[in-house]
């Protein structure tokens, strides 16, 4: 299958879209959040979205702000580099990460809502894990065009992630890295207890944050949104 990749902008956001070379505009749509320190086109979300795109669907990812093609925040660059020094002496990350979370999605979820306007599809999915789902859980409460969403590798240390978790009514596929240094293992326990829906399955694998998620994890989420966006 010949994949077309179109980079384009809405109010100077910086996305891309993958669609097959013969594009049908009714294909659902995934939304792909990235992780922190990549960008809209890193090689694991180019690999996400080529799966998707193969499986039937269309794909779209977006920079979020201090990443990709988006200046440089001071402020946000701050709290970045505050989180990495703290990785490398073993602290806490769980409260600052929260924090960093919460302040990029007062940004993120209404550039993402204006990247759906912009964009002419059917139903439209989310996947996103670790920043990705920080930004993931606000956008996927907030807006109602998302029916089925792919989080993981998140927690609930923050009040404000438990309660846009509870908003969410739509069917989740969580994932979990069983050894995650970053997310304690209770905190991504509570993210998943205090999503809203009936429908959520919790998927553990042995791993650190970092680690590359299992091929079928992907295969999974094929499978799920197939399920949940697509006409039976």
């Amino acid at each position: 299958m010949t994949i077309r990749k179109e980079l384009f902008s809405v109010g100077g956001v910086p996305a891309v879209r993958w669609t097959p070379a013969d594009d049908a505009t009714d294909r659902p749509l995934i939304l792909i959040g990235h992780g922190g320190g990549h960008h809209k086109t890193h090689p694991a979300v180019l690999h996400r979205a080529h799966h998707f795109v193969r499986s039937g669907f269309a794909a779209v990812s977006v920079d979020v702000p201090n990443h990709g093609d988006r200046p440089t925040d001071d402020h946000l660059q701050r709290m970045a580099t505050e989180i990495r020094t703290r990785a490398d002496s073993g602290e806490d990350l769980a409260p600052l990460l929260a924090a960093f979370h919460a302040r990029v999605a007062e940004q993120t979820v209404g550039e993402w809502q204006a990247v759906l306007d912009h964009l002419e599809y059917g139903p439209v999915g989310y996947w996103g894990v670790s920043l990705g789902c920080g930004l993931g859980v606000p956008f996927v409460a907030a807006e109602p065009r998302v029916r089925a969403a792919v989080l993981g590798l998140g927690g609930a240390s923050a009040p404000a992630s438990a309660a846009a978790a509870a908003r969410i009514t739509v069917p989740i596929e969580f994932l979990i890295q069983w050894d995650d240094e970053r997310i304690p293992r209770a905190q991504s326990v509570a993210l998943f207890d205090a999503f809203g829906s009936v429908d959520k399955t919790l998927h553990a694998n042995p791993g650190r944050h970092g680690d590359r998620l299992p091929e079928h994890e992907l295969d999974s989420a094929v499978r799920f949104f197939t399920r949940h966006l697509t006409p039976p």
